[in-house]
């Protein structure tokens, strides 16, 4: 039986000639050690769950991606963030939302997935289940990042958000996410981001919100999205894929093609999404100039790519 996984760390404005080489080196490498904790759990017949997890873990823990340690700030200018995973199993869910100061927020949202009877927990009450749940935490030092807090200081005086990492661009999704398939036939997808710099209102994107963001069903396949959030929840794309396939009879490159390419574009969207069907193909389709990403199959699949 095939298998793989699927991650990426971002879509958007993500030039090649703005790139030097050694920040690009560091990319790739980021994207390859976050792919290979997957990899390897699933090579040793590990479940679908687990080997996204420790996948967004690595991730998360690399202040390269806007999410956990590399999250942007706020308009308070602390450091909000959202995330959720799905089994595709039993279309069981968790998802965590205006958290802060949790280390790795998914796997605060597969506590609640495993340890509690709710889907999604926002802000102080899914917080005060983190402790509960003894979720290692970090003071907000540990977050901080100096190209992001100038990009924060640029704007934070104003009514203007952003959505990337770099101050000279605006339009750079910070979003990670993987999909695998593992062994025994199982779909899982898992989405954690940091949300947008100078974010106000206690905005949530379309990451913690399951069938938006990330979804995962073992009759069809399993998402994870990157992109301008409130289109993709306007478009509910993630759950569209799956439909498009179990509804519409598409395959999945069809079905992930419309949803980005015509879909989300028809509506003024951006972004892209990872996906691999039950049958383990993958797809990484994106609308952008770029978009980080990286997938491995136990058929000798393996791509590690920025544009």
């Amino acid at each position: 039986m095939n298998f793989g996984i699927a991650i990426h760390g971002g879509a958007g404005t993500i030039l090649k000639k703005e790139m030097t080489y050694e920040k690009e080196k560091n990319y790739l490498n980021g994207l390859e050690k976050a792919l290979n904790k997957g990899k390897k759990i699933l090579l040793k017949g590990g479940n679908a769950i687990e080997a996204i997890s420790e996948s967004v873990v690595e991730l998360e823990d690399n202040p390269l991606f806007n999410a956990g340690k590399g999250s942007v700030f706020n308009h308070l200018g602390k450091h909000e963030m959202d995330a959720s995973i799905m089994n595709g199993t039993d279309l069981n869910a968790g998802a965590v939302c205006c958290i802060e100061h949790f280390k790795n927020p998914i796997l605060l949202a597969k506590l609640v997935m495993e340890k509690s009877e709710h889907v999604m927990l926002t802000g102080k009450g899914a917080m005060e289940f983190g402790e509960k749940m003894n979720c290692k935490k970090e003071e907000e030092n540990y977050f901080f990042d100096q190209l992001r807090y100038d990009q924060w200081e640029s704007i934070k005086d104003s009514d203007h958000f952003q959505l990337d990492h770099s101050i000279n661009s605006t339009k750079k999704f910070g979003t990670v996410g993987a999909v695998a398939l593992d062994q025994h036939g199982n779909l899982a997808a898992a989405t954690s981001t940091g949300g947008m710099t100078n974010k106000k209102f206690g905005r949530i994107g379309d990451s913690s919100i399951i069938g938006a963001g990330n979804y995962a069903n073992n009759n069809t396949c399993a998402v994870s999205c990157t992109g301008s959030g409130e289109y993709f929840i306007r478009n509910v794309t993630a759950y569209d894929v799956s439909c498009l396939m179990e509804m519409g009879g598409l395959n999945l490159k069809e079905a992930t093609s419309k949803a980005i390419h015509e879909r989300i574009k028809k509506i003024g969207g951006d972004g892209g999404l990872i996906a691999i069907d039950k049958n383990g193909r993958i797809e990484m389709p994106f609308n952008t100039e770029g978009m980080y990403r990286a997938c491995w199959s136990n058929d000798g699949l393996k791509k590690i790519e920025i544009y």
